[in-house]
């Protein structure tokens, strides 16, 4: 592998080390005025971190991470639109969920799951014409100091599926988190310490990875900046961000915004490094968001249907029901009344 500026194992672990340094002492601002306060230092959320670290960090990020040095930005857009079509497969694997197909919840979720399998099938062998480069004379100049990681385009099939396992990897994170979540409440402090766990499984497996030392040297360059605005932007903001969000518009309101990612990667992409986008590549990231928007409308649905369902039965008072109860209780008052007299 041809590569240039820092190894992509290495960039996991500074990126995280410093996320883990910030959300250390915010962690516990943020939570200090919660009055239940939950033991966090318990077997069986250590397992739980430990697991979340280790998928969600060591695995899915280095797997992105690498996948991103084979292939391009736009297809780590299309990768992660992926996440609704891998859950629901593995929903019904695991048998949480059931196709019926007289559900339109279950017709939109298995539509959208095929939209999405068809769209990154396509984004992984039919790359398509490159993107000619408009950008200006200074962008051009710019472009090799932007450069953290990169490699040569042999490997765009292998980048692809390297992002499919990332993507997957996530899903099973995701359902570890919710387990984690409902055992210990204080979200910031979970984020907090399977960062941790990550960063240490990650710095073991990037030292077997790369055993020359010079690759973990730091300079006061581009590759630095892109460390701090990832550690920054990735775990502090965006988890604020999320935990903002979802108690005012729903758990599911984060999750509309992530096919954005495509025009806003194909935007600057195409300024700054239009030699590594392809206009196949860009159509297919297209069709993957398209499968995303209509997995997520059938879970939406479905869980409407079930909403519904819970509601149909629970006990109702009918106004039969209610009068008596009425009447009693006036009788009562009455009867205080003339005591009183």
């Amino acid at each position: 592998m041809s590569r240039l500026g820092m190894s992509s194992f290495v960039f996991v672990v500074y990126t995280n080390a410093l996320s883990s340094i910030i959300l250390l002492p915010y962690s516990y601002l943020y939570h200090r005025r919660d009055k239940i306060q939950v033991p966090l230092f318990t077997f069986p959320i250590l397992i739980n971190v430990f697991l979340l670290g280790l998928v969600g960090v060591t695995i899915a990020q280095n797997l992105a991470f690498a996948g991103l040095s084979y292939s391009s930005p736009i297809v780590a857009c299309g990768a992660a639109n992926m996440i609704p079509a891998f859950t629901s497969i593995l929903a019904i694997v695991l048998r949480k969920i059931r196709i019926d197909v007289k559900s339109q919840g279950s017709q939109a979720r298995t539509i959208g799951t095929v939209i999405s399998i068809m769209g990154f099938m396509a984004m992984t062998y039919y790359k398509g014409p490159v993107v000619k480069q408009y950008s200006p004379s200074f962008l051009q100049l710019a472009r090799p100091r932007l450069l953290v990681f990169t490699s040569t385009h042999e490997n765009w099939v292998l980048g692809c599926f390297l992002f499919a396992a990332a993507s997957l990897a996530l899903c099973l994170w995701n359902i570890i988190q919710a387990g984690s979540i409902r055992k210990y409440p204080q979200v910031m402090k979970i984020v907090f310490l399977y960062t941790l766990f990550g960063t240490i499984q990650s710095a073991i497996f990037a030292l077997l990875m790369e055993k020359d030392l010079n690759a973990w040297r730091l300079k006061l360059n581009m590759e630095l900046l892109v460390i701090i605005l990832t550690a920054i932007f990735g775990s502090l903001i965006r988890s604020s961000v999320q935990m903002w969000c979802v108690p005012l518009k729903g758990p599911y309101y984060p999750l509309y915004f992530k096919p954005v990612g495509i025009p806003t990667a194909s935007t600057c992409g195409c300024l700054l490094f239009a030699d590594t986008f392809h206009y196949g590549s860009m159509l297919s990231a297209i069709v993957c968001g398209m499968g995303y928007y209509t997995t997520l409308w059938g879970q939406l649905k479905e869980d409407e249907t079930s909403k519904n369902i819970k509601d149909s039965m629970l006990p109702t008072t009918t106004s039969d029901e209610k009068v008596p109860l009425l009447q009693e209780k006036e009788e009562e008052e009455e009867e205080e009344g003339d005591s009183k007299v």
